[in-house]
């Protein structure tokens, strides 16, 4: 069952230990099945508790998952190792595509925020006790989703999408349980689910968001849990449209204990209207980060769900880091009332660059993906083929292997950097390195 290697140790903490050196070290590959937990017991001269208790541990830490009589195995993809270190380094002269960030020069200079935050901490020093959201940022942040149709809820703050999405989850299920994820889908949380002890369930993704029936399917199977990213999808550029919210709703209202969490980091970079879910499920989180808008260094996000659900989140930060600083939220204030950002402008901007390449792409006879954000996807034949060839070509982009898990193989061109004179020599590369590939869904 485990080949040449053997499991040692007495307690549980030192068989965990164990098997998880041995996963680190690739001595236990991923997808090989451990021993079940009295012959292991046996083996070791233990309880079998004692096994079941390191079992268990690993479960938590992401190491294995178990499937009932199906046994334990190691996660085919161990929660240690990150999905970000599957990238492509630019070397001096090739153009780096990959790291998936906003164009600095559509970010406002955030000098004039953060003056005004001092000016009024000067005024009112921040001090433990306060509120932890501050008044205004609140008011405005459900001002601006009341007008896009999010459910009222209570508010909180948070470190950014990923924080809001781990807090979320953590509040709702226990390690084993199964979360619906996007494929392909936003790397960090393809790990964080893992890394929570979770386990993630791929769900199909078109132009129009995740696909109803591999939903439907997905929460069938016992998922708890489902995530979706509503614009600017990442890696693919999927935004939910409203016929597809609708049939997604219809899914939900099917499922009505299922966690529902929705992630708009595109608010304020894209042109497209949201289509929310919220609302049809007992359990729900709504998330908008200001990072693509309004620069990632700020992480600050604000979240909605329902009662149960932001309460319990914000417990758990009170007894972690307390509060977002109050002084980055009323930066952001600052940026949110001084017009600082044109969100019509900037989506205009990514989406022309966007649509540009798309155009040349489809002429060089390339499918590819790309809705809304700042992200296109091109599927490929050869994944390692493409990215290498584009490498030697001057074009470092980002694997499809950081985005997927069962999903066919492709490449994410981010084209935040892009200038016109870029979109035909790119296109070019792309196609030299890809060869024309059968239309196909990506997900």
């Amino acid at each position: 069952m485990l080949g040449e290697y053997r499991i040692v140790g007495h307690r549980a903490s030192e068989i965990a230990a164990d098997v998880e050196r041995a996963v680190g070290a690739g001595d236990l590959e991923p997808g090989q099945l451990l021993p079940p937990m009295r012959e292991l017991a046996t083996e070791l001269g233990v309880n079998p508790n004692t096994v079941a208790s390191a079992y268990r541990t690993l479960r938590e830490r992401g190491v294995i998952e178990t499937a009932g009589r199906k046994g334990s195995r190691v996660r085919p993809r161990p929660a240690s190792t990150a999905r970000g270190s599957i990238r492509v380094d630019a070397p001096p002269g090739v153009r780096d595509l990959g790291e998936g960030n906003p164009d600095p020069a559509l970010l406002p200079p955030l000098g004039d925020a953060l003056a005004a935050a001092a000016r009024r901490n000067a005024e009112e020093p921040g001090l433990y006790g306060q509120a932890p959201v501050d008044a205004e940022l609140a008011r405005l942040a459900r001002a601006a989703m009341d007008a896009d149709g999010v459910p009222e809820g209570p508010l909180a703050v948070t470190s950014g999408s990923l924080d809001a999405i781990e807090r979320v989850l953590a509040t709702h299920l226990k390690p084993g349980d199964a979360v619906a994820v996007e494929d392909p889908g936003w790397g960090s949380t393809l790990d964080l689910v893992p890394a929570l002890g979770l386990r993630p369930v791929p769900v199909a993704v078109d132009d129009d968001g995740p696909v109803p029936q591999a939903v439907s399917k997905a929460l069938a199977a016992g998922a708890r849990a489902l995530i979706v990213t509503d614009r600017a999808q990442n890696p693919t550029g999927a935004a939910v449209s409203k016929e597809r919210a609708r049939e997604l709703r219809a899914v939900l209202a099917e499922f009505p204990h299922t966690l529902l969490i929705e992630d708009d980091h595109g608010h304020a970079i894209v042109d497209l209207p949201l289509h929310p879910l919220a609302g049809v499920t007992d359990s729900w989180a709504f998330v908008r980060s200001t990072a693509k808008a309004y620069g990632p260094d700020l992480r600050v996000a604000v979240l909605t769900g329902d009662a149960v659900t932001i309460d319990r989140v914000m417990g758990r930060q009170q007894l972690g880091p307390g509060w977002v600083s109050r002084l980055l939220q009323c930066a952001v204030v600052h940026l949110w009332t001084s017009g600082a950002v044109d969100p019509l402008a900037v989506a205009h901007a990514y989406g022309e660059r966007r649509d540009a390449l798309l155009r040349a792409l489809a002429e060089r006879g390339i499918e590819a993906y790309g809705r809304s954000g700042m992200n296109v996807w091109v599927p490929v034949p050869d994944e390692t083929g493409a990215v290498a060839r584009l490498l030697h070509a001057g074009w470092a982009v980002a694997p499809g292997a950081r985005f997927r898990m069962s999903a066919p193989p492709g490449v994410r061109l981010t084209v935040s950097s892009l200038g016109r004179d870029d979109i035909e020599p790119l296109a070019d590369a792309v196609a030299a390195a890809a060869g024309p590939a059968p239309a196909r869904s990506y997900g």
